[in-house]
Order: structure tokens, then C-alpha cells, then sequence
């Protein structure tokens, strides 16, 4: 199966005539981890619910590990784990527990239940909290909880809904390294939607980003941000005065950039591998330098250059039509 998930002119119109999904195109290979970004209201959340049976497209097609999303739901549910960011666990009862009954619910027989709950606490660290109930257990481990959850059946493709969110940077780089893990040792497909661009710059082999309804951006995030410009050299002067003799120097290296006083900036075609010859020039012109630093550009200079907006550190959730959710096929089976 080359593309764990494939959609084909992807819609989802509500009533009122408002088009949250318009004509989306996705082919996501089997095996890689996929960002999925976009500033609120974008269709994100609207197209991951389609994509996870829980709501009916009224235009094109989407397959979900070779299964049609319409005619297959059943079958698509039954090859895919689900952790969602609003994902409601019952408080009063123990991690263990959750992960025995989610066994059951999949069909597991309870020695082979009460064996891959062991696996899974131990997996995602809980093993010491495994009998605390989960109304005390802190959000980054309700966070690797419901990753667990999800993971029960041995999906083979997993999606996660901005599954860092709210969390401080030690939980946030620990479930970081739990989807590197997925993905690598067990070779599940990822489809990962977040809000923080530098999640998907770590994580994701290809991402795009969506905005009003359509797809505006697709690739690699080095090849997304190669085409938004070159790195930008910044060199602090010992002396503020060199400022024109450092610009002549190196003037024919690349283009000049805005810079405050005392720095010269320059856009590098070459990126770093012209560094040595920015130190010769600036040698031969007796301008000291106190500092060379190299800047690439971010996901959020291409997010910005896309969509018009900045998304970095967004932690509005995304508000999308609800109309039609009586529509919705039945719940998925995480």
C-alpha cells in the first residue's frame, strides 16, 4: 500500500453553504510522519474528521489505509488510532484500567489485554502511575495516556491532534520522542496536526498547510523554506563606524538585508558555506568582527508568507461550522 492516507478533491460544505473543506489533494506515504498546519477555521480539524470517519464528506473521496472513509468506515476504523486534543477520559479510574477496558472494546482476549496494557505503561512511562486514577495525573501524562489508548490495536496509522498542546517543554519533548519511536520502530504512519511549527519542523518528514479550505503549501520543510529566501548572514561589528567598508566588502556575496546599527546584514545564497570567505574579505578590508551569525528561515516565515499570518504559539482552539454533525459516521473506535 503506497499512501496510508490519499484524498481526491476533498470537501465538506455545511449548511448555510459554508465550505470549510474545498477540493483537498493528499497523498501521504506509508511509513512518515505528516504535518498537517493552518491558522484557525482553516478546514484542518474539519478534514482530520473526515479523514477518521467521524464526519461524512459531501464531495470527493479520501482512503484511509486503503479503505474508503465512506463506504469502508468500518474497516477504516479498525486500522487507525485516534488522539484527539479534546479526548475525554473517565477521571475515576486507573491508567491500567482504561487500557485493559480499551483492549476488550477492540476485541482483545484479557490475558492479551492485560499483557499489552503492561507493554503500553511501560512504553509511554506511566508503569509507576499504571493503578492512580487519571483525575491526578498531570496533563502531559493524560497526554501519553491517550497515546496509549490509541494505540491498543497496533494501528497502522495514527493520528494526532495537536497532541503537545498546553503541555511545558519536558512533557512536550518526551511525547516528541514517543512519535519518533512510533514511527520508527513500529513503522506507523503519523498524521500530525499542531499548532507549534517547530513540532512539525522536528518531527515531520513533509508537511502542508491549509488555509481557507485549500491546500497552499506542500514539501519537505527544508524545501518550504528554501523557497521563501535564502539565510541571512548577520555580522556585529566591533566598531559601529565600519558599517559601509564591512557592506563594500561584501556586497557582491549576496543581498544587502535590514539591519540596526552596528550590524551589517546580508542575504547568503551560499548560506554557511560562505562563511570563510566573509571572514577573508573582512580581514582584507580591517574591519574586526565581533560576531557572525547565520539565520535560516522558519516554517513560520513560510506560514507567514502563505496565509498572511504568523501561527507560532497560536493556543486558539480552532472554531469550525459544527452544522451537520448529526451527520457524522459512528465514533471512532479510540
Amino acid at each position: 500500500m503506497p499512501f496510508a492516507v490519499r484524498t481526491e478533491g476533498l470537501e465538506r460544505e455545511f449548511k448555510g453553504g459554508i465550505r470549510a473543506v474545498d477540493g483537498v489533494d493528499l497523498e501521504v506515504s506509508t511509513g512518515e510522519v505528516y504535518g498537517f498546519l493552518g491558522p484557525n477555521g482553516a478546514g484542518k480539524s474539519t478534514t482530520v474528521r473526515m479523514l477518521t470517519t467521524l464526519l461524512r464528506p459531501t464531495g470527493g473521496v479520501a482512503f484511509v489505509a486503503g479503505h474508503d472513509v465512506v463506504r469502508e468506515a468500518s474497516a477504516v476504523r479498525e486500522s487507525i488510532g485516534v488522539a484527539l486534543q479534546d479526548a475525554a477520559i473517565d477521571p475515576f479510574m486507573t491508567g491500567r484500567e482504561l487500557l485493559r477496558l480499551q483492549g476488550v472494546l477492540h476485541g482483545l482476549r484479557r490475558p492479551a489485554g492485560k499483557a499489552r496494557a503492561a507493554e503500553l505503561l511501560e512504553r509511554v512511562g506511566l508503569t509507576d502511575a499504571a493503578d492512580r486514577r487519571v483525575g491526578t495525573y498531570s496533563g502531559g501524562m493524560r497526554r501519553r495516556l491517550d497515546l496509549a489508548m490509541a494505540l491498543v490495536h497496533e494501528p497502522r496509522v495514527m493520528f494526532l491532534d495537536e497532541p503537545t498542546t498546553g503541555l511545558d517543554p519536558t512533557s512536550r519533548f518526551a511525547l516528541w520522542e514517543e512519535v519518533r519511536r512510533l514511527n520508527s520502530e513500529a513503522g506507523t504512519t503519523v498524521f500530525l496536526t499542531t499548532q507549534y511549527l517547530e513540532e512539525a519542523d522536528q518531527l515531520a518528514g513533509r508537511v502542508s498547510i491549509i488555509d481557507d479550505g485549500h491546500i497552499v503549501a506542500e514539501g519537505t520543510p527544508a524545501a518550504l523554506k528554501a523557497e521563501i529566501g535564502d539565510p541571512t548572514l548577520t555580522v556585529t561589528l566591533q566598531r559601529p563606524e565600519d558599517a559601509a567598508t564591512a557592506e563594500a566588502a561584501l556586497e557582491d556575496l549576496g543581498r544587502a538585508a535590514p539591519s540596526e546599527s552596528g550590524r551589517v546584514c546580508l542575504r547568503l545564497p551560499d548560506g554557511a558555506a560562505a562563511l570563510p570567505e566573509v571572514v577573508r574579505r573582512l580581514d582584507m578590508a580591517g574591519v574586526p568582527a565581533a560576531g557572525l551569525d547565520i539565520a535560516q528561515p522558519t516554517l513560520d516565515d513560510v506560514f507567514l508568507v502563505k496565509t498572511g499570518r504568523r501561527l507560532e504559539g497560536d493556543a486558539v482552539d480552532e472554531e469550525e461550522p459544527v452544522a451537520g454533525a448529526a451527520e457524522a459516521a459512528a465514533p471512532s473506535s479510540t
